[in-house]
């Protein structure tokens, strides 16, 4: 969609370009025709690529927590330097959140990974608030609703760990 996008951004401007030049009555040189279509192109893949993560994480659900959002600075794409871009994020899906019947210190959630152009990911992660312990539950790794853990180890993590405080905060 991206490629489709940018090349319909490049003919808007070429028809824009089209309609002033006729109403100029041939007054703007030829040259302005490809050059409207390279530019619009242009200035379409910029705002697409520096508005992707707010248009992301705009269209999340309130209950979706943004853990991380790593920025971009690469040599191949040297303004990133000045103008990092946010390409990833990882967030906790709130709106999945179950908390065990038998103990609310036990907590199970999804963590999403999210890239641009790739699928997103989603990890379903127990947690023990209590304990400032989190596990990831993946591979046979199951909570039982008393808080036990099978097939895996908790990780401690403390209470500050910014996923930890994000699953174990009330509201």
């Amino acid at each position: 969609m991206d490629y489709i996008a940018t090349f319909a951004a490049g003919l808007g401007l070429l028809g824009f370009v089209v309609i002033v030049r006729h109403l100029s009555k041939g007054r703007m040189p030829k040259w302005t025709l490809p050059a409207s279509i390279g530019l619009g192109m242009l200035m379409f893949s910029v705002w697409n690529e520096y508005t992707w993560y707010i248009r992301t994480t705009d269209a999340l659900p309130e209950q979706v927590i943004i853990l991380s959002s790593p920025v971009d600075r690469v040599a191949y794409r040297p303004w990133t330097y000045l103008f990092p871009v946010s390409s990833r994020f990882a967030a906790l899906d709130g709106t999945g959140l179950v908390k065990s019947p038998g103990n609310p210190n036990f907590r199970m959630a999804e963590v999403l990974l999210v890239q641009r152009w790739t699928p997103t990911r989603r990890i379903p992660v127990a947690f023990d608030c209590a304990g400032g312990k989190r596990a990831d539950l993946i591979e046979g790794v199951e909570l039982a609703p008393d808080g036990t853990l099978t097939g895996g180890d908790w990780m401690d993590v403390g209470q500050e760990d910014e996923l930890q405080r994000a699953a174990c905060t009330e509201g």
